[in-house]
């Protein structure tokens, strides 16, 4: 059977992804006061963050709608898998769950499920490598969905970020804990709950020591390494995400690692600086 992935944009999809006809990504649309974008591959990541940087208001998103989703379903797959961000986080999930209504009403012969990441940015690449890599094994679209579901409990995300206004600006982060973090050079070890909603892990001094904090949560926390993908996303960093590699690897031996720069969404969330680990 053919199979086709569609991921929302806040899915950073491989160079190896994107020249695989089977994986598509539907764009969502980002907004800075009257400076308008769509996060596709004409996303110009240095002057959005420019923009970001000069406006008082947070910029903001837009799921892609129904139809988009849709559109991207509707031809060459037997099976249609679609993987948004978290849906705690966006509409994106809501949208794709409707394009699958509409494709299983024009097309009942396609088999159509859509994840909810409980994730966002390289998590949601991991999910469609995962998807990927059981459809490339043999497996039927129902033991499919089942072993991806499985996976998406197991998976852990993290995240450091160079400054926290975006989530001030944007209301997911107190005026005064922002203030007192910034002052005191603070850095939170962020990640996601079970449900896909974000929380603080820990925390530490200066960029360094929180990137160090970081990655030892991960070694800790994450079992039977040598069997699972890790995966990085950087916001302008690429020489932080790279130390970070290189510490994990000293460290421990996963399957594999690899790096990948933020998309706009996960631009406008991590800001410049910020570090994405999901695993």
């Amino acid at each position: 059977m053919s199979y086709k992935v569609i991921v929302d944009s806040c899915g950073e999809l491989t160079e190896e992804l994107k020249a695989d006809g089977r994986f598509l990504s539907v764009p969502l649309e980002l907004e800075v006061d009257d400076y308008h974008v769509t996060d596709d591959e004409g996303f110009d990541q240095k002057e959005f963050l420019q923009k970001v940087k000069e406006s008082p208001n947070g910029p903001k998103s837009a799921c892609p709608s129904p139809q988009k989703f849709y559109d991207a379903g509707k031809d060459g797959a037997d099976h249609i898998y679609m993987v948004t961000l978290s849906s705690k986080l966006s509409g994106s999930y809501g949208s794709a769950c409707l394009a699958k209504q509409m494709l299983e009403n024009d097309f009942p012969e396609k088999k159509v499920y859509v994840f909810d990441s409980r994730s966002a940015s390289i998590g949601e690449t991991l999910i469609a490598m995962k998807v990927q890599e059981l459809e490339e094994a043999g497996q039927d679209f129902e033991k499919v969905v089942e072993l991806t579901e499985a996976y998406i409990d197991s998976q852990q995300t993290y995240f450091v970020l160079e400054t926290l206004e975006t989530l001030r600006k944007n209301g997911r982060l107190s005026n005064l804990k922002a203030f007192v973090v910034g002052v005191l050079n603070i850095k939170p070890v962020m990640g996601s709950t079970p449900e896909g909603m974000i929380c603080q892990l820990s925390q530490a001094r200066g960029m360094n020591k929180a990137l160090d904090k970081m990655v030892d949560l991960i070694l800790e926390k994450t079992e039977s390494c040598g069997e699972r993908v890790l995966a990085i996303s950087h916001c302008n960093c690429p020489k932080r995400a790279q130390k970070i590699k290189e510490r994990i690897e000293q460290a421990a031996h996963f399957k594999q690692i690899f790096i990948e720069d933020t998309a706009g969404v996960s631009s406008m969330y991590a800001n410049d600086g910020g570090v994405i680990v999901v695993v």
